[in-house]
């Protein structure tokens, strides 16, 4: 069965850092596309960060230079280091993986950037 999990959300002040996990399991194959978006109050889901085939990456214009998505292969887990936090990065983010036959969210994780 495919999972996908996230984890390492929380509260923190503006400026402040947090790093998220996502762990996939299950999937037939390879997973080809590890991926972070978020969904704030009242707004669509957006990406936020997409890493393609372990190498290439993608960021929203939002959060370049302050995020850093990544990807142990081994562990089928992708991490997004969030820095230099905003209130408005305040979301729930959650993570998509993707294989060639079967793509999955997680549950999404929570993150509260206070002013």
């Amino acid at each position: 069965q495919v999972q996908v999990e996230e984890s390492g959300g929380g509260l923190v002040q503006a400026g402040g850092s947090l790093r998220l996990s996502c762990a996939a399991s299950g999937f037939s194959g390879s997973i080809n596309v590890m991926g972070w978006y978020r969904q704030a109050p009242g707004k669509q889901r957006e990406l936020v960060a997409v890493i393609i085939s372990g190498s290439r990456i993608n960021y929203a214009d939002s959060v370049k230079g302050r995020f850093t998505i990544s990807r142990d292969n081994a562990k089928n887990t992708a991490y997004l280091q969030m820095n230099s936090l905003k209130p408005e990065d305040t979301a729930v983010y959650y993570c998509n993986a993707a294989s060639l036959y079967k793509a999955a969210w997680g549950q999404g994780t929570r993150v509260t950037v206070s002013s």
